[in-house]
Protein backbone atom coordinates (compact mmCIF):
# COMPACT_ATOMS: atom_id res chain seq x y z
CA UNK A 1 0.00 0.00 0.00
CA UNK A 2 1.14 3.33 -0.88
CA UNK A 3 2.12 6.05 2.04
CA UNK A 4 2.07 9.70 2.31
CA UNK A 5 5.19 11.27 2.55
CA UNK A 6 5.40 15.05 3.34
CA UNK A 7 7.82 17.68 3.37
CA UNK A 8 6.90 19.02 6.64
CA UNK A 9 9.16 21.64 7.72
CA UNK A 10 7.00 24.33 6.64
CA UNK A 11 4.51 22.24 5.31
CA UNK A 12 1.01 24.44 6.30
CA UNK A 13 -1.07 21.46 5.62
CA UNK A 14 -0.13 18.68 8.23
CA UNK A 15 -3.69 18.59 9.99
CA UNK A 16 -5.41 18.39 6.75
CA UNK A 17 -3.30 15.88 5.43
CA UNK A 18 -3.30 13.44 8.69
CA UNK A 19 -7.27 14.09 8.67
CA UNK A 20 -8.10 12.67 5.52
CA UNK A 21 -5.40 10.12 5.75
CA UNK A 22 -6.48 8.94 9.29
CA UNK A 23 -10.29 8.07 7.37
CA UNK A 24 -8.52 5.87 4.97
CA UNK A 25 -6.13 4.31 7.18
CA UNK A 26 -3.29 5.46 5.25
CA UNK A 27 0.70 5.45 6.52
CA UNK A 28 1.87 9.04 6.70
CA UNK A 29 5.49 9.62 7.03
CA UNK A 30 6.55 13.28 8.00
CA UNK A 31 10.57 14.73 7.65
CA UNK A 32 11.54 17.59 9.29
CA UNK A 33 15.34 18.90 10.01
CA UNK A 34 16.79 19.10 13.88
CA UNK A 35 15.27 22.27 14.35
CA UNK A 36 11.67 21.15 14.62
CA UNK A 37 9.41 19.05 16.85
CA UNK A 38 6.34 17.57 15.88
CA UNK A 39 3.98 14.73 17.28
CA UNK A 40 0.32 14.60 15.85
CA UNK A 41 -0.08 10.70 17.44
CA UNK A 42 -0.86 9.28 13.94
CA UNK A 43 2.29 10.10 11.38
CA UNK A 44 5.81 8.64 11.59
CA UNK A 45 8.25 11.42 12.14
CA UNK A 46 11.51 11.56 10.94
CA UNK A 47 14.35 14.18 11.96
CA UNK A 48 17.64 14.30 9.99
CA UNK A 49 20.25 16.75 10.31
CA UNK A 50 20.07 20.32 9.61
CA UNK A 51 21.64 20.73 5.75
CA UNK A 52 21.30 21.50 2.43
CA UNK A 53 18.29 19.25 0.98
CA UNK A 54 19.39 17.05 4.02
CA UNK A 55 14.83 16.35 4.39
CA UNK A 56 14.96 15.85 0.60
CA UNK A 57 17.42 13.01 0.17
CA UNK A 58 15.71 11.71 3.06
CA UNK A 59 12.27 11.61 1.73
CA UNK A 60 13.61 10.95 -1.60
CA UNK A 61 15.51 7.49 -0.56
CA UNK A 62 11.94 6.24 0.62
CA UNK A 63 9.78 7.14 -1.93
CA UNK A 64 8.73 4.44 -3.87
CA UNK A 65 6.00 3.72 -7.00
CA UNK A 66 2.72 5.05 -6.17
CA UNK A 67 3.74 6.78 -3.32
CA UNK A 68 2.21 10.36 -2.55
CA UNK A 69 4.97 13.26 -1.59
CA UNK A 70 3.54 16.49 -0.55
CA UNK A 71 5.64 19.25 -0.73
CA UNK A 72 6.49 23.16 -2.34
CA UNK A 73 10.01 22.30 -3.46
CA UNK A 74 10.19 21.87 -7.21
CA UNK A 75 13.29 19.64 -7.12
CA UNK A 76 12.30 17.42 -4.56
CA UNK A 77 9.16 17.24 -7.13
CA UNK A 78 11.35 16.85 -9.88
CA UNK A 79 13.17 13.86 -8.21
CA UNK A 80 10.07 12.36 -7.00
CA UNK A 81 8.45 11.99 -10.39
CA UNK A 82 11.61 10.12 -11.84
CA UNK A 83 10.87 7.81 -8.81
CA UNK A 84 7.53 7.81 -10.35
CA UNK A 85 5.34 9.14 -7.07
CA UNK A 86 2.54 11.50 -6.84
CA UNK A 87 3.54 14.99 -6.41
CA UNK A 88 1.26 18.02 -4.97
CA UNK A 89 1.89 20.84 -3.60
CA UNK A 90 0.43 22.73 -0.40
CA UNK A 91 -2.40 24.56 -2.67
CA UNK A 92 -3.21 21.66 -4.49
CA UNK A 93 -1.42 21.66 -7.52
CA UNK A 94 -0.60 18.12 -8.53
CA UNK A 95 3.30 18.01 -10.20
CA UNK A 96 3.46 16.10 -13.48
CA UNK A 97 6.20 15.76 -16.21
CA UNK A 98 4.08 17.86 -17.94
CA UNK A 99 4.36 20.81 -15.74
CA UNK A 100 7.90 20.18 -14.20
CA UNK A 101 10.49 22.05 -16.11
CA UNK A 102 8.73 24.95 -16.26
CA UNK A 103 7.92 25.26 -12.43
CA UNK A 104 12.02 24.73 -12.41
CA UNK A 105 12.47 26.83 -15.02
CA UNK A 106 10.48 29.75 -13.16
CA UNK A 107 12.52 29.32 -9.74
CA UNK A 108 15.67 29.89 -11.20
CA UNK A 109 14.22 32.62 -12.99
CA UNK A 110 13.09 34.46 -9.39
CA UNK A 111 16.10 33.11 -7.27
CA UNK A 112 17.94 35.37 -9.99
CA UNK A 113 15.18 38.31 -9.92
CA UNK A 114 16.14 38.10 -5.94
CA UNK A 115 19.44 38.52 -6.48
CA UNK A 116 18.35 41.70 -8.12
CA UNK A 117 15.71 43.71 -6.05
CA UNK A 118 14.06 43.32 -2.82
CA UNK A 119 11.04 40.89 -2.83
CA UNK A 120 7.94 40.13 -1.10
CA UNK A 121 7.67 36.66 0.83
CA UNK A 122 4.80 33.72 -0.13
CA UNK A 123 0.73 34.93 -0.05
CA UNK A 124 -0.67 34.73 3.54
CA UNK A 125 -2.49 31.50 3.30
CA UNK A 126 -6.36 31.46 2.69
CA UNK A 127 -9.26 29.01 3.74
CA UNK A 128 -9.77 28.50 -0.03
CA UNK A 129 -6.30 27.15 -0.44
CA UNK A 130 -6.69 24.82 2.43
CA UNK A 131 -10.04 23.81 0.60
CA UNK A 132 -8.66 23.13 -2.51
CA UNK A 133 -5.48 21.43 -1.11
CA UNK A 134 -7.92 19.17 0.44
CA UNK A 135 -10.34 18.48 -2.41
CA UNK A 136 -7.05 17.78 -4.61
CA UNK A 137 -5.55 15.66 -1.81
CA UNK A 138 -8.98 13.99 -1.52
CA UNK A 139 -9.42 13.05 -5.29
CA UNK A 140 -5.99 11.66 -5.61
CA UNK A 141 -6.14 9.48 -2.78
CA UNK A 142 -9.42 8.09 -4.41
CA UNK A 143 -7.85 7.47 -7.92
CA UNK A 144 -4.82 5.57 -5.78
CA UNK A 145 -6.28 3.66 -3.38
Amino acid sequence: MATIYVDADSCPTKEIIVEIAKKKQIEIHMFFDTSHIYDDGYSKVTIVDKGFDSVDYAIVNKLEVQDILITNDYGLAAMALAKKAHVIDNHGLIYNEDNITELLSKRAQSQKDRKHKNTKGPKKRTKKDDQAFKKTLSSLIKDIF
